[in-house]
């Protein structure tokens, strides 16, 4: 059992630390949105700007859990099933925090889309220049 676990481990290694490098780039992303709606914004901008990039960052986040916990072809039902569903868990959180955002803090849509737009774009950008 323990042969198997560090086989999974060290295949799904360079996934996970790729996983981290896109995860760390949208974070100082977002931070850096937040601050400079500090900066230059209202309030309601700085809550939009953050709940956009929480709503980008965290649902990722919950998809790399799932997307690198198993790995290899003994384990290729698992993988699927773990891809799958963190794709579903994803979608559904993203769902959720935008309901959050706008009915529950009355967030303003422009700036909360902006927040999420810009972090995933950076995350992407994370993977491309990092995935190679």
């Amino acid at each position: 059992m323990t042969l198997q676990r560090s086989n999974t481990n060290r295949l799904t290694a360079p996934g996970r630390e790729l996983a981290k490098k896109g995860l760390l780039f949208q974070s100082v992303t977002a931070f850096f949105l937040i601050v400079l709606s500090a900066f230059f914004g209202s309030a309601e901008a700085v809550i939009s700007i953050a709940s956009g990039t929480l709503i980008s960052l965290l649902p990722s986040a919950l998809f790399a859990v799932f997307a690198f916990r198993y790995a290899g072809a003994t384990q290729l039902k698992q993988v699927n099933q773990s891809f799958g569903q963190g794709a579903k868990l994803k979608m559904a959180l993203t769902i959720i925090l935008f309901v959050v955002a706008f009915a529950g803090l009355q967030a303003h849509p422009l700036f909360v889309l902006l927040g999420y737009a810009i972090t995933a774009v950076s995350h992407v950008l994370a993977m491309f220049r990092h995935g190679t």
